[in-house]
């Protein structure tokens, strides 16, 4: 496939014949963990099973995932802020429960 000005020559000087060992964590670590193996499981569509994560997933875990999949940014930056408030709130009734029992000495070890 030579061409008419000599492009031939040139095609051939750029050819590299150096073996580069890609095997090596060295010389090329991954960049983003797991993002190996979840290029390795898109390049094979023929497989039906869900991925591993997946797997422990109820039916209402699913539909949750869904549920949000599904809210506007603002509507998801509510719900975030709702689970806030609620931890929040938990830690407080927490603080209290705590202080009560301390008052009421059931935290303190048994006596030997």
């Amino acid at each position: 496939m030579a061409s008419p000005n000599g492009g031939d020559d040139f095609e051939g000087s750029l050819i590299s014949f150096e073996k580069l060992d890609r095997a090596s964590p060295d010389l090329w670590p991954e960049q983003l963990p797991g993002v190996a193996e979840f290029a390795a499981s898109c390049k094979n569509p023929i497989n039906n099973s869900p991925p591993k994560w997946m797997a422990e997933l109820e039916s209402e875990d699913i539909e949750m995932l869904k549920e949000l999949g599904s809210l506007t940014t603002a509507n998801l930056m509510e719900k975030v802020k709702g689970l806030q408030n609620l931890a929040y709130q938990l830690g407080l009734e927490e603080s209290r429960e705590m202080t009560r029992g301390k008052f009421l000495n059931i935290l303190e070890r048994p006596k030997k």
